[in-house]
């Protein structure tokens, strides 16, 4: 569902909205839903074309050795993606007195800055945590995973938003180090050379 701002500029899609309503079908109320995925690094297309030209016989290959394996980017996926979203998006439905739910990943949720907790009934944000779990159960294809929720949390949003896009400060003395070592580059001073006088003499 898209959303428009005031001057009626697109903030981005809702990935999903819950509506109420009443018996005659009017919508008295409404929730949002972001389903917050991961950018990766890497290549995906070529172990997905190595696969697909002998998917039984490389079913079980590993490319985890090759060049450009794909791994998850979870600082980007914060910075470039969470982020915005929440501040444009979030700030718009804030501002209206709706709730927001936040799906995403539980390795992806572990790199989030530590976010204070609120009670349910408190909330503006309500983290919906999922991982993948291996499959046991009878009669099930052995080797399968599929997508469960394994944690809630609950925040409000101002909080929430301070601690994802605002960075934890280093030491002001690595970087003046960092500085330093720059400027030396830079300077490059050649040796000072004496001259001494009339070697030679007696």
């Amino acid at each position: 569902m898209r959303l428009n701002d005031s001057n009626d500029k697109s903030a981005g899609n809702i990935d999903v909205v819950l509506v109420a309503y009443d018996d005659k079908g009017k919508v008295y109320d409404f929730g949002a839903l972001e389903i917050q995925a991961v950018y990766i690094s890497g290549n995906v297309r070529d172990p997905f074309e190595y696969y697909m030209k002998d998917p039984r016989g490389r079913a079980l290959m590993d490319w985890s050795k090759e060049p450009n394996y794909p791994r998850p980017d979870y600082l980007s996926s914060s910075r470039k993606r969470l982020a915005p979203q929440l501040l444009f998006k979030g700030g718009i439905l804030h501002s209206w007195g709706k709730k927001i739910a936040v799906a995403l990943n539980k390795s992806f949720f572990a790199t989030l800055p530590r976010l204070k907790k609120v009670s349910k009934s408190n909330a503006d944000i309500a983290w919906l945590i999922y991982d993948l779990e291996l499959i046991k159960e009878k009669g099930q294809e052995p080797g399968r995973y599929s997508i469960k929720k394994v944690d809630e949390v609950f925040t409000e949003f101002e909080p929430a938003l301070l601690s994802i896009t605002t960075s934890l400060p280093g030491r002001v003395e690595d970087f003046m180090r960092l500085l330093q070592g720059k400027l030396d580059e830079q300077l490059e001073t050649p040796p000072i050379n004496k001259t001494i006088e009339e070697p030679f003499s007696t």
